[in-house]
């Protein structure tokens, strides 16, 4: 899983600059990547790279939005306009074939402090915590375990994420009970790893976070773009595979939540 958006809260929503939607709105994405096709997928990734940038192995090109849009580092080639929209495709297609179901979860940061004041919940632990709830549940129905891999934040955040991790497994939440976590999760231990370890999931999870968060957005009112061209691109190659209520393939509350 990544994030989209800053995880802090800010000192006063009234500035403008705190009000639009990066700054006030934060967003976690997490795919579910079942270990038979997970190796497919890290090697499907890999060749993509291989084929659109200079490529070395003890050096590995890590795919970040932030570069890639703005066409820095390794992804300076991007400034020839047939290589970019070469490269889009393919990226478009891997994405499209992937194998995964997503969980997008997006807090309203100003609302909740606003309402809660000092005992509003961290934000990124708040939307990790409903986050799990919907990983579980989907593992639980169909008899699965997993795990969780976080991109790494900080020596301090990281400690306090193991430690919000940890009590969810422990204690549950006001939802859902303790078992019905230890069922689900093989450790009582959240794993981080930094984006240069060239995890294919927080690559992929990365490129999705920023456009899906932003559709969501555009949906529900709150913001008054839809993402760009390529970000559009993106969100229509992979809204199907937002996880649902098997029965009436509700979205809602299942693969996307909003927290306001």
């Amino acid at each position: 899983m990544d994030e989209s958006g800053d995880h802090h809260y800010h000192p006063d929503y009234s500035d403008p600059k705190f009000d639009n939607p990066s700054e006030r709105y934060l967003a976690l994405m997490g795919i579910a990547i079942e270990r038979t096709v997970r190796e497919q997928a890290i090697v499907d990734l890999e060749d993509l790279k291989k084929r659109h940038f200079d490529y070395d192995p003890d050096d590995p090109v890590i795919l970040h939005r932030n570069e890639i849009i703005n066409k820095q580092g390794p992804f300076y080639v991007l400034q020839d306009p047939e290589k970019e929209e070469e490269f889009n495709k393919d990226l478009i297609k891997y994405l499209k074939g992937l194998k995964c179901v997503m969980f997008l979860v997006v807090i309203d940061k100003k609302y909740h402090i606003e309402t809660h004041g000092k005992s509003a919940f961290h934000p990124y632990h708040y939307t990790l915590t409903a986050m799990l709830e919907r990983y579980c549940g989907y593992l639980n129905y169909f008899n699965y375990r997993g795990d969780v891999l976080a991109e790494k934040r900080g020596k301090n955040e990281d400690r306090e994420l193991e430690k919000a991790y940890l009590n969810l497994y422990n204690d549950g939440t006001h939802f859902r009970k303790p078992p019905f976590f230890q069922m689900a999760l093989t450790t009582k231990k959240i794993k981080t790893k930094s984006k240069k370890s060239n995890v294919a999931g927080l690559q992929i999870a990365d490129t999705l976070a920023h456009p899906c968060k932003h559709q969501y957005l555009y949906e529900k009112g709150k913001s008054p773009n839809p993402p760009g061209p390529f970000g559009m691109r993106i969100y229509e190659a992979v809204k199907w595979k937002y996880n649902m209520q098997i029965w009436i393939q509700k979205i809602e509350g299942y693969g996307r939540v909003y927290l306001g």
